[in-house]
C-alpha cells in the first residue's frame, strides 16, 4: 500500500518561509563581516568538500541541528548558546528554510536563512574557500 503524504516538502518550505526572516545573499555577505552574526552551513560535508565553503561559517549538518542547539543535549555546541544572530544556509535555500524554522521554534533567536543558499552567495560574489576533511 503506497504512503499518502498530507504535507509535502513544498508545503513545509512555504510554511517555514512565511514564519522566518529571509536575507538575500548580498545582505548575508555584508552580515558575515559582523562579529555578532554566525553563518551556519547545514550542508553535508561532501557538498562542502565539493563546492567549498563560506569563510568563517560554522558547519552543522541538518541531521544534528536540534541536538547541537539544545543546551540540555549531550551534543550541545557552545556557539548556539551565544547571543548572536544565526543565518542558516544550504545549497539552494530549501533545507535552510526548514532549519531556520526549526531553530526559531526551539527558541534560538534571532535567526534567518539565506535565500538561494550557497549558489546565491557564490553568484553574488561572496568569498569561497576550499575545504578538506580532517585526516584521520
Amino acid at each position: 500500500m503506497p504512503q499518502t503524504i498530507h504535507r509535502g516538502i513544498k508545503s513545509l518550505i512555504d510554511e517555514a518561509n512565511a514564519e522566518i526572516e529571509t536575507v538575500s545573499a548580498a545582505d548575508a555577505i555584508k552580515a558575515a563581516k559582523d562579529p555578532n552574526v554566525v553563518i551556519v552551513d547545514i550542508r553535508d560535508p561532501r557538498e562542502i568538500e565539493r563546492e567549498g565553503k563560506i569563510p568563517g561559517a560554522f558547519s552543522c549538518t541538518r541531521g544534528m541541528l536540534e541536538f547541537w542547539i539544545d543546551p540540555q543535549s549531550p551534543y550541545a555546541k557552545p556557539i548556539f548558546q551565544e547571543d548572536k544572530k544565526f543565518i542558516f544556509h544550504c545549497a539552494g535555500g530549501m533545507r535552510s528554510a526548514l532549519a531556520a524554522k526549526t531553530a526559531q521554534d526551539m527558541g534560538l533567536k534571532p535567526v534567518a536563512h539565506m535565500g538561494g543558499g550557497f549558489a546565491a552567495w557564490r553568484d553574488a560574489g561572496g568569498p569561497v574557500e576550499k575545504w578538506e576533511p580532517k585526516k584521520k
